[in-house]
């Protein structure tokens, strides 16, 4: 419950800290370029007859629907490197060493009991690593039935569980890599029909609003699906390590835990 709740704390924190720095940034920097150069388009197009839409990288980005998936996107990223540092935490501990066991050792039931003890006295948040629970839960069940196949179900299902909560946790994610390239087919929307609101004046020769109106339409695609491929290369490359650390657990459990265990026959 606590992971959970520095998780969620965390989530908004990074959000509103998204929303200042991107907003603080557009005010600042981004939007004052763009207007400086589409006014110099103006002016240039009043002298010359000819009206060309700048393409400089503040007027690609400066609508609104851009701020917000970039807004996304840093959020997004904040998430993510908070559950790579969750998952850097988790691989630390398959270096963990059982006590009072070694490469020759064998393992009885009435043994197991005395190796959980050592994962009892782990710090608490080392306690509820994937490994440390994986390793405690099969000794346990060894302990109680005595049988070496319940102990390496418990390492299975545990693995299981972890990988499925791993993956539930990836839904925000998710919702979010869905959401840049929805916002940006919104900025399309509006520019289009911004466009079409003008047409009266392209009809008369002025067709500087009709093209700024249409590059917001294809601005706002572009950088959205640009900003949801980051997202989703980041996010797959989290979930591959996550998958790994629940692979490499198993693993752990099988060749230093479970290949030890032994059931005297009478």
């Amino acid at each position: 419950m606590q992971r959970q709740n520095n998780e969620f704390y965390f989530q908004i924190t990074s959000l509103l800290l998204s929303i200042i720095i991107v907003h603080s940034v557009y005010v600042i920097l981004v939007r004052p370029a763009a207007q400086h150069q589409i006014q110099a388009s103006v002016v240039l197009a009043e002298e010359t007859g000819a009206y060309e839409v700048p393409r400089t990288l503040s007027v690609v980005i400066k609508d609104f629907e851009q701020e917000a998936c970039f807004i996304l996107m840093f959020w997004s990223l904040a998430i993510i490197g908070f559950k790579l540092r969750q998952v850097g935490r988790e691989r630390l501990l398959l270096n963990l060493q059982i006590e009072g066991l070694d490469k020759d050792s064998q393992v009885l039931p009435e043994d197991a009991a005395l190796l959980i003890k050592p994962f009892d006295a782990l710090p608490e948040e080392q306690r509820r690593g994937l490994l440390p629970r994986t390793l405690r839960l099969a000794l346990a069940r060894f302990s109680v039935t005595g049988s070496i196949q319940s102990a390496t179900d418990a390492v299975i299902d545990t693995c299981n569980t972890e990988n499925d909560r791993l993956e539930s946790e990836l839904s925000m994610i998710r919702y979010i890599t869905w959401a840049i390239p929805s916002i940006g087919f919104i900025g399309t929307v509006r520019g289009i029909g911004a466009a079409l609101g003008m047409a009266h004046e392209a009809v008369q020769g002025d067709i500087a609003g009709v093209t700024s109106a249409l590059g917001v339409a294809f601005n706002s695609t572009f950088v959205a699906l640009l900003i949801s491929m980051i997202v989703m290369l980041f996010m797959h490359q989290l979930q591959q390590l996550q998958e790994r650390l629940v692979l490499d657990a198993k693993d752990f459990s099988e060749n230093h835990l479970l290949s030890h265990l032994k059931v005297v026959r009478d």
